[in-house]
Parts: C-alpha cells; structure tokens; sequence
C-alpha cells in the first residue's frame, strides 16, 4: 500500500490531517508538493497502485510511451486486477520553531534534536522513498541573507536524518527565504524586538515531506 505522507517541523503545537493532492495529468505516479512526479535519487519514479501501462508519461517510461502496439499487447496478455482502495493521508505536526532554531541561528538546539527523533519514532512504520525538507526564514535580514539562512536550516535538518539511519539519496534540501511566510501582512508590525520577533516564530520552520510505502505488519 503506497502513501503520501507529509510532515511540518514549524511553529506552535498542533496537529491535523488533509488529504494528499493528485495531479490529473499524471495520474498513476506519486507527485510531491509541487505538483511534480516523485523521483528517487537515480531519477526513477514510483508507480501507485493504480498504475497501467496506458497511463505511463514520457517523463517516467518513454518506452511505453512510443511503442503503443506493446502496450495493447501486454494489456491483453495481463489480467486485470482492481487494487484494493488506498486513502493517501498527510500527517501534519507542528513544533515550536524555538524548539529547532534559536533566531538567526541554522544549527538545531538539544530540544530541536529531541523533536526530531520524535519524528523519526513516529516514521517507522513508513518506508521513505523521497524526504522534501524545505527551510523558510522570516523577514527580518536582506532577501539573500534569508535564503542562505533558510538553506541551511533544511541542511541541518538532513545531516540529523542522515545520523539516525535515513539514506542520503532519500533526502532533498531546499530554502525558500523569507518567500513563503506563514504569518499574515498584518500581523507583527514594527521595527525588529523581542515582540515582533516572537510573533515571526511561525516564519522560521523547515516544512518536511514523505513520500512512501506503508510497512506491512
């Protein structure tokens, strides 16, 4: 059984369940947040249960693709098979920014580490296939300044995986700057202190997602 599952490691304690998204145009394959076909680290993707030889994209099996008289072929000669129903769920958990970063800082504090464990025990049952770590920074600092700090807040948010036993080719990294705050435009105005600072703890956060298969038990 194939599912998507997506994690937030950001601001304040809560927790919530959507659905995960499909992409119409390639159905049969998994995507990610960006609405893009899921690919491991030697560029191979993954099919869905729902997947069929009439529904492979150039992108993934371009042999498929341009030889349609196999295609037929193979369909005839395979019985069909209806998988049983598979609901993708997303897992969202938020953790006190504070908890991972101090601000302006990238390396994670003693109790950013502990969540991330906490994480990790709650994963077992799921067998990675592709792990998005994405950094955000608030507004505070110069658009390049934030990039960089945002890029290496989701850096260190892999080298920990990495150090509990998830394979590197599992992993992406990228940051996002101060692009995609999660406070509003009318929210913590001002000049920089200690209030307006705290009220910008939703804006520093790594946003994490999963993409894999459910272990059997």
């Amino acid at each position: 059984m194939t599912l998507a599952v997506s994690c937030a490691l950001a601001l304040g304690l809560a927790s919530s369940t959507a659905m995960a998204q499909t992409n119409p145009s390639k159905e049969g394959y998994l995507v990610d947040q960006r609405n893009e076909v899921a690919k491991s680290g030697t560029g191979l993707c993954w099919h869905t249960a729902y997947w069929t030889p009439a529904l492979a994209i150039e992108e993934c099996d371009p042999d498929l693709v341009k030889k349609p008289a196999k295609i037929a072929l193979a369909e005839r000669m395979v019985p069909a098979v209806v998988p049983a129903a598979v609901t993708p769920a997303a897992d969202r958990v938020k953790l006190n920014a504070d908890t991972l970063f101090d601000f302006n800082k990238s390396d994670l504090r003693p109790a950013g580490k502990a969540a991330l464990d906490d994480f990790v025990a709650k994963s077992k049952d799921i067998k990675p296939e592709v792990i998005m770590a994405v950094g955000h920074a608030d507004r505070f600092g110069s658009d390049n300044y934030n990039q960089r700090l945002s890029e290496n807040r989701a850096a260190a948010v892999k080298t920990y995986l990495l150090s509990k036993g998830i394979e590197a080719n599992r992993i992406q990294t990228e940051g996002r700057g101060e692009t995609q705050p999660v406070t509003k435009a009318d929210e913590c105005l001002g000049a920089k202190s200690a209030k307006v600072i705290a009220c910008l703890q939703p804006d520093r956060r790594v946003d994490i997602e999963v993409i894999g298969t459910r272990i059997a038990k």
